[in-house]
């Protein structure tokens, strides 16, 4: 209900809900009296400091780090919105850490850094990273994202995860798992098309790859990725180089004839003629929001398995499936990194929970299956120690 302008904006539910912002700090101790505050803080606290100081890996132990998530932005690529910038983006972050708590238990702060440039972003991380058990980057553009992360990979001892990238790669092959079950495929039956060359058409191109797809091509504006191009920036070359084994070259139209899936990270509209070209009983995952590539209601026409990004659709692909167990698993093992084992075995946790359960509406989880968090986190600090990247 709307109703009087409020600071210029309507109030209704939304501005009511955000109105001081999503989230607060809270103790976990008492400071009810003077004994209390001598031991939260002076002359107590020097203790604790001391340990640390001759101890570094101590500070998780004695401080909030070892469950403490980073969630940084610069603004640049929010949630459809595109470049806002950073204060703009603050109330997407605020949502991200409150997300973090609900689905993961992990606490989580917004960083929202006014800069765009890379060498700024990742140094102002490497100096912040001491405060933090873990780095989830956030809405930052393509190409930038990826030289961001790596170098943040490169230089840091904790988890550093882009979960425009990772998250959405994670819930995607979940749900692809489960929709081959379904249908009585494998992934390596199978021939993709992902429309977007982005942040996470990448991401997700790579752990298709590395689950054991048929084949895979990613198609950006000027069509299908292919080596032969003279056009693609050094993220579009390392791609060509490991997909599109078929050798397809033209349009994402032509692409998809006779392909077994579609997967939409980009936006725009897919003609029906074209997914009308495709395989006999494909899944088609249009997840571009709000308006999917496909309409449910074309796709559910030639697809087995119909997946979005709306939560008003069945199997919905949202990376809260994925993000908070991933880094609940990192963290409780104190892992120095995410392995791309530790999203693969994310994403077989994440198709499990409903293996026994599924239709062609439900070929992934709800993100509120109390089932999910558990399941993810589990099989990541599994995954951990068996990649020897656990350090508990």
């Amino acid at each position: 209900m709307r109703g009087p302008a409020l600071d210029g904006f309507p109030v209704d539910p939304v501005f009511a809900l955000h109105r001081g912002g999503k989230m607060e700090v809270a103790a976990t101790v008492p400071v009810r009296d003077a004994d209390d505050l001598s031991l939260a803080y002076t002359p107590g606290v020097a203790e604790v400091c001391t340990a640390i100081a001759e101890q570094p890996e101590l500070v998780h132990d004695y401080t909030w780090t070892s469950n403490l998530v980073a969630v940084v932005t610069d603004g640049t690529a929010v949630l459809g919105l595109g470049d806002i910038g950073p204060r703009a983006s603050l109330p997407v972050m605020e949502g991200k850490a409150i997300l973090f708590k609900q689905f993961g238990g992990v606490d989580a702060v917004p960083v929202a850094l006014d800069c765009t440039d890379v060498d700024e972003i990742v140094e102002t991380v490497v100096r912040l990273a001491p405060s933090f058990g873990g780095v989830n980057l956030e809405d930052i553009s393509a190409p930038r994202c990826f030289e961001i992360e790596k170098r943040l990979k490169e230089r840091l001892d904790i988890p550093v995860f882009h979960d425009d990238q990772h998250g959405t790669a994670v819930v995607t092959l979940a749900a692809l798992r489960n929709a081959c079950a379904l249908t009585g495929r494998s992934l390596g039956d199978l021939r993709a098309v992902i429309s977007g060359a982005g942040a996470a058409g990448v991401a997700i191109a790579r752990i298709l790859v590395e689950a054991g797809i048929g084949d895979v091509a990613v198609t950006d504006r000027k069509g299908v990725v292919h080596g032969s191009r003279e056009d693609l920036n050094p993220v579009k070359r390392d791609l060509a180089a490991y997909t599109n084994t078929a050798g397809l070259a033209g349009s994402l139209e032509s692409a998809l004839a006779g392909a077994d899936v579609f997967i939409g990270v980009s936006g725009g509209t897919v003609p029906e003629q074209a997914v009308a070209a495709m395989a006999p009983g494909s899944f088609v995952f249009a997840m571009a929001n709000p308006t999917p590539e496909v309409h449910p209601d074309v796709a559910r026409k030639y697809a087995a398995v119909v997946a979005t990004g709306r939560s008003d659709f069945p199997n919905q692909i949202n990376n809260v499936l994925a993000f908070p167990g991933i880094f609940a698993g990192a963290l409780q093992v104190r892992a120095s990194a995410i392995t791309e084992g530790m999203k693969l075995a994310a994403a077989g946790a994440l198709a499990a929970v409903v293996a026994g359960e599924l239709s062609a509406d439900k070929v992934i989880p709800s993100p509120f299956d109390p089932r999910v968090a558990p399941a993810v986190t589990a099989a990541v600090a599994a995954a951990a120690r068996a990649e020897g990247v656990a350090r508990r």
